[in-house]
């Protein structure tokens, strides 16, 4: 997993009509403005298995928001109620302001809900072309045909296949097909488009050009995004904010920003890139500020963090601290300052823009940290110092979350 990237804030950014074009400004998040869609303690149950366990969101006019988090966590289940495709066993979903299911058998008919979705599976039909799988819902809506064809020939242009109109869908690239599924959910000019693992079935570098129309294709209509996804560099890249789900649960929303550098709970941080995770023992307390000591073979190392989590820590409580690899920083001086381990290198991978290089702490366990491909003359075997910077450094109880 990568780093975050920082993706262009909402705040800055302007979005166009889709009848006139004109730019206006799009609201930070949800809670600047009324939300287009509501989810009120959702509730899911498959068999006995409670698959959404009473999620709470809102997502905001103009806004991309993620559903992140493992398979099985129940994001896609979610979002199949959200659209109609399931039926809630508790809660409510309301859309525009209007109820779509009040969790009690009330629920408004897909095709009334004015939703596109696309399928991890693309979806497309193979015995028809780029422009009657276009076209097909406005079919069923019985658009007339003068309409249809209009409605097409701007969809397809707006996606790029405005020249493969007439060629059969079974002709088509993988992210060509992928554009297509995108235009049919388009095509009818819904507020709301839902994405459910879109990209999965893509390489990596048609991932990456996928991402980046789909943000581009957003902030043009202005329309709002609800992305279902189990990858984190997808999340981070796209999203106006993410929510990360756990076992049915919603275990944080926010800005990709604030998600990858404050996760709430372990699993956030786990799930949103690499972490060097080391045990520890609490030697002091200031604040929100602990101090911790890291026991191994050597002489023990002492750190300094933030108190992540729910901030219970005492003194002499085990502890984890936690750092990106990334802000680790390599020094040829002895340790012996606070925020300083002696290790060895054990082996140095050079992976393209960087080195991974894994080391051994003299106190804690094997670490792997990131460098930069020019950084010297290290090899393996080489006796190097780990610097930690207190402004990095998180510090968590070392008792497991419930779930």
């Amino acid at each position: 997993m990568t780093t975050a990237i920082r993706p262009e804030t909402t705040s800055a950014r302007t979005r166009e009509t889709k009848d006139t074009m004109a730019t206006r400004s799009v609201p930070e998040t949800a809670e600047s403005a009324d939300p287009i869609l509501e989810i009120r303690d959702l509730q899911k149950h498959f068999a006995g298995f409670h698959a959404v366990r009473g999620v709470n969101l809102e997502l905001g006019d103009g806004e991309i928001l993620s559903l992140l988090g493992p398979s099985g966590c129940g994001k896609t289940t979610t979002l199949r109620t959200v659209i109609g495709l399931e039926q809630s066993d508790g809660g409510e979903i309301r859309y525009r302001g209007r109820t779509m299911d009040d969790g009690r058998g009330h629920v408004v008919p897909i095709h009334r809900r004015n939703m596109g979705m696309v399928f991890q599976s693309y979806a497309i039909w193979p015995h028809m072309t780029v422009a009657q799988n276009v076209a097909y819902p406005l079919r069923v809506r019985r658009v007339p045909k003068a309409k249809i064809a209009e409605s097409v020939t701007r969809v397809l242009a707006l996606v790029g296949l405005k020249d493969l109109a007439d060629r059969m869908a079974t002709n088509l690239s993988g992210g060509q097909q992928q554009r297509v599924a995108l235009a049919r959910a388009l095509v009818f000019e819904p507020t709301l488009l839902l994405l459910d693992e879109p990209f999965s079935n893509l390489d990596a570098r048609l991932r990456d050009e996928m991402r980046a129309e789909v943000r581009l294709l957003q902030r043009r209509l202005g329309i709002s995004v609800l992305f279902v996804t189990h990858d984190q560099h997808e999340a981070l890249s796209v999203s106006d904010r993410i929510a990360v789900m756990s076992q049915g649960r919603i275990q944080q929303v926010g800005a990709p920003e604030e998600l990858y550098s404050r996760p709430a709970t372990k699993m956030v941080r786990s799930f949103l890139g690499q972490n060097i995770v080391i045990p520890a023992v609490v030697e002091s307390l200031d604040g929100s500020t602990a101090k911790v000591r890291v026991d191994g073979d050597g002489e023990p190392a002492h750190v300094v963090g933030t108190v992540a989590g729910d901030g219970t820590l005492r003194a002499g409580d085990s502890c984890e601290l936690s750092i990106r690899p990334q802000h680790v920083r390599i020094s040829r001086e002895a340790p012996g300052a606070i925020g300083t381990i002696g290790a060895e290198i054990l082996a140095l991978l050079f992976v393209g823009d960087r080195y991974e290089a894994r080391l051994r702490l003299d106190a804690g366990p094997q670490v792997t940290v990131y460098l930069p491909p020019d950084y010297g003359d290290l090899g393996e075997g080489v006796r190097v110092t780990l610097v930690l910077p207190e402004s990095d450094v998180r510090i968590w109880s070392a008792e497991d979350e419930a779930p």
